[in-house]
């Protein structure tokens, strides 16, 4: 193996781990915190790592942009994405809702067919369809066991489809320590402005590290898979993403005692091999599909 694809594969490695230990942090405050208190701090504190990429010359201006409505449909989408999945976190069992996260490529795919024109073969369309089943298989509504919360996992699908093809489109002359920008100040904004309709609570000094280390911890992630995307072959790599639904199981068993349900781990397979399939073929046909979490 390339010495770049053994970094790559170590970066992602890294990032896996990195989410999860945000998902865990989110799961343990939202149960004492609001929602808009928690992403208030994954705002504030994922700023930190966006600063350490700003070019020093570029310091004082890094901030202009020709494309303001597109930073903003980024970073509200992003917004709306990442609010849904800390809702699906806090209610749901962990392996739930990053099964249902790996779903995200089968959403780009059909928003890329509305919003981009882009023609869709047979075997992509089966990969669709598949992974919309695997999500009932583990959301099973019309059934006694349907989590009204298990929606929210499916808004971040959503809402990471538009930033996915919102970032495609700026990534071509915005660098990505911008884009990054504009989201997380976003971020913040529309958090705190959570402060008036919620009753925050004010963390003692153990809660106030978890709260940092979401900030910290989530925007390093997010760091660490763009660099293992640009160092490996990104269908080397990309497996290795999966491997955040194994974390899921075993941290919420050994934390929270959570044990999946066998519809679970079923619908987490297909849904795995459904957003797969799909990037192995944006892979033939010379496109770059974004994977899961990276909003």
């Amino acid at each position: 193996m390339p010495s770049s694809n053994r970094t790559g594969s170590f970066y992602m490695l890294l990032s896996v781990i990195c989410f999860s230990m945000m998902d865990i942090l989110v799961k343990l405050t939202t149960n004492d915190y609001p929602i808009g208190e928690v992403v208030f701090f994954r705002g504030l504190f994922g700023l930190i790592p966006i600063f350490f990429l700003i070019p020093k010359n570029k310091i004082f201006t890094f901030y202009k942009t020709n494309k303001p409505k597109l930073h903003f449909i980024r970073a509200f989408t992003g917004t709306f994405a990442m609010i849904s999945i800390f809702i699906g976190v806090k209610y749901m069992q962990l392996a739930e809702v990053v099964s249902i996260a790996q779903a995200a490529p089968v959403f780009v795919t059909i928003f890329s067919i509305i919003f981009l024109k882009e023609v869709v073969g047979y075997k992509r369309w089966f990969a669709v369809l598949a992974g919309l089943i695997g999500v009932l298989f583990i959301t099973k509504p019309g059934t006694g066991l349907f989590n009204i919360y298990s929606i929210f996992p499916i808004f971040f699908c959503i809402g990471f489809s538009i930033v996915a093809i919102s970032i495609k489109r700026l990534s071509k002359t915005e660098p990505d320590y911008l884009i990054a920008f504009y989201f997380t100040a976003l971020l913040i904004i529309i958090s705190f402005i959570a402060f008036f309709f919620e009753e925050w609570t004010m963390p003692n000094i153990l809660d106030f590290f978890y709260l940092c280390m979401i900030g910290i911890s989530g925007s390093i992630a997010n760091l660490f898979m763009t660099t293992a995307y640009r160092k490996a072959d990104a269908s080397l790599i990309t497996p290795l993403k999966y491997l955040s639904v194994l974390s899921a199981i075993i941290f919420g068993y050994y934390i929270f005692s959570e044990v999946p349900s066998f519809t679970t781990i079923i619908g987490a397979i297909i849904i795995i091999t459904s957003s797969f399939v799909i990037f192995k073929r944006e892979e033939i046909k010379g496109r770059r599909i974004s994977l899961p979490r990276q909003i």
